[in-house]
């Protein structure tokens, strides 16, 4: 069974089924998502118009018995930074769509009925433009039990909530995991350009798939044993990162000063243990929850988790560092509990918890809350912001806006996108990543953590400059290329540390499609996309000046270190001479 795009256009109710062009074979994930908006998306387009297009692309491994390999990429011109975008998730609609045989689904245009919201139903040969007037104003729960009433539990659903329906800055899209609960492809406010071609849900059918073809079945078998080795072995992807999930971080970057607190004021939190991983996973086991779980099927990291109030109630899964580092740390709330409450309803509302809850730290500036007021946050995410009052408005349309509206100098963002739980001024060498992706401040597009705080690939120190911008410059390389192949971040650290990592992983792919792509092949790949997506960004009109961090951070110093970020425009501007 070859692989298609399927193409949806909203304008008119249609769909066709097309055979995938010779310039796309070789790509996945966000290789191919990058491309197609690249090529099909006028940069100069309003994100929420009709010339935007909403991309969803499986992996090149995705639907395979790969370890880690369930990741699924959405890609759009985004209405937070209005430049490209890419944001990739687990769940189940990754390995679904890899097995029916879906290359990409492009959905364009805008419906004529501008009072309709629509389900997607899409199955093995056709697209099913389904009105759902019953799932208006209702969040992702909601919608997540309406389709398991519908349909048998191999459905894929991803959907919007309330604040995706209001088209927000901050709305995501949520896709369905193999436990009943919720991944969100995060970033960007992807939800918005879903809302605003009135989608509220995509179910993807499982009944008429088939396995996916592997070309040299005994060669995969091999490289995939090796490949699961290589990350159950890794300290970090076979040890921490399961006992303590992505939370094992705030501690670990609070002793290294990196813990931005405070909305960036300090670089540790006196509070941290409160809200570390370690604490964390006491709770769990105490509560009757699970310290590891998969947020896909054939995951061996387990980094997930299932967290439970102190009566064994459900609060939150996929429970992650970034966003407990900005409701604790950065917003002043110490109580754990209540930090997965709100973890748990960013989930049901459909919000990207990154930049809700760096934005809900950055309000105690504008004098909406006070530092440490949970309960004032807890209202404005539980009402303000989905019902849209005007303050509601103004906080859902993300960090940067929110700076602007109130007259404030110190707003975290790069390309009006918020800076996560690392502190660039001391860990520099992510400093760099989130000055120069096009994706905004993004940890995930170049991990440069790894290296400069968990030693993983060496050590390249993080509160010097030296071997900064090669460092984020290759991370960043090799992040685009492994978000082609649908491949957790997490098998980062075991490509850094082990020499039989990167080989397996391409000798997978390889097996896969009866292909011979070396290591080189595979790097070219991550920089035609880094390239592709930098060019896009400066047609849509970026220049030098927005691969800037914030100005505050050149001329405050940060505590404990007292560092300040120094470097200049001309060295950062260095990243894109590769």
């Amino acid at each position: 069974m070859a692989d298609k795009i399927y193409r949806v256009n909203m304008s008119n109710l249609s769909f066709k089924i097309e055979e995938v062009p010779a310039s796309w074979m070789g790509l996945g994930g966000r290789g191919l998502t990058s491309t197609i908006v690249a090529e099909e998306v006028d940069p100069e387009c309003h994100p929420l118009g009709p010339n935007n297009k909403l991309v969803f692309a499986p992996g090149l491994l995705s639907g395979t018995s790969a370890s880690n390999s369930g990741r699924n990429s959405c890609g759009a011109k985004s209405p937070l930074t209005g430049g490209i975008k890419e944001s990739n998730v687990g769940g189940t609609s990754a390995a679904i769509m890899a097995k029916l045989g879906v290359k990409a689904l492009i959905i364009e245009g805008l419906p004529k009925d501008e009072g309709t919201f629509y389900q997607l139903h899409v199955t093995k040969d056709c697209v099913e433009f389904i009105p759902v007037p019953e799932l208006v104003g209702l969040d992702n729960y909601a919608v997540l039990d309406a389709m398991a009433a519908k349909y048998d539990k191999k459905v894929a659903v991803m959907s919007i909530g309330r604040i995706g329906e209001m088209r927000m800055n901050i709305a995501n899209i949520s896709v369905k995991d193999p436990g009943g609960k919720l991944r969100s492809h995060g970033r960007g406010g992807l939800g918005a350009v879903m809302g605003s071609k009135k989608i509220k849900c995509i179910t993807v059918d499982a009944e008429s798939y088939k396995e996916v073809t592997i070309e040299n079945p005994e060669k995969f078998k091999e490289a995939s044993k090796i490949f699961t080795k290589t990350l159950q072995e890794n300290p970090i992807s076979g040890q921490g990162l399961p006992a303590f999930g992505t939370n094992v971080l705030v501690n670990i970057l609070n002793e290294a000063g990196g813990l931005p607190t405070r909305n960036f004021r300090a670089g540790n939190w006196e509070h941290a243990e409160k809200i570390c991983g370690e604490t964390m996973a006491e709770n769990i086991k105490a509560r009757g929850g699970k310290t590891t779980h998969g947020c896909h099927a054939g995951c061996v990291i387990q980094c997930s988790q299932v967290y439970n109030d102190k009566d064994g109630n459900y609060l939150t899964s996929g429970f992650e560092y970034e966003t407990i580092w900005a409701l604790g740390a950065h917003l002043g709330i110490q109580d754990l509990d209540l930090i997965a409450k709100m973890d748990g309803l960013m989930d049901d509302l459909g919000v990207d918890s990154i930049e809700t809850s760096v934005m809900l730290g950055l309000a105690v500036d504008a004098g909406i809350l006070a530092y440490g007021d949970g309960a004032r946050a807890y209202e404005l995410l539980s009402h303000e912001i989905p019902t849209g009052t005007p303050l509601g408005r103004i906080l859902g349309a993300g960090t940067h806006i929110l700076g602007k509206a109130y007259g404030l100098v110190r707003v975290p963002t790069v390309k009006g996108q918020g800076i996560p739980a690392y502190e660039p001024r001391a860990v520099k060498g992510q400093g760099i990543t989130y000055a120069t992706t096009p994706m905004g401040a993004d940890h995930t597009a170049g991990y440069a953590v790894a290296t400069n705080i968990l030693n993983s690939g060496g050590h390249v120190d993080p509160l010097k400059k030296e071997g900064q911008v090669e460092l984020a410059r290759n991370l960043q390389i090799a992040s685009a290329a492994v978000d082609s192949t649908g491949m957790c971040i997490f098998v980062a650290f075991a490509a850094l540390d082990d020499a039989k990592c990167l080989p397996s992983l391409i000798d997978m792919i390889n097996a896969r499609f009866g292909c011979a792509l070396t290591i080189d092949d595979v790097m070219n790949l991550g920089k035609t996309i880094l390239k592709k997506e930098h060019e896009f960004n400066i047609k849509a009109g970026f220049g030098k000046a927005d691969d800037r961090l914030p100005e505050f951070m050149k001329y405050e110093t940060l505590p404990p270190h007292n560092v300040t970020w120094d470097f200049t425009g001309e060295e950062i501007d260095e990243f894109w001479n590769f």
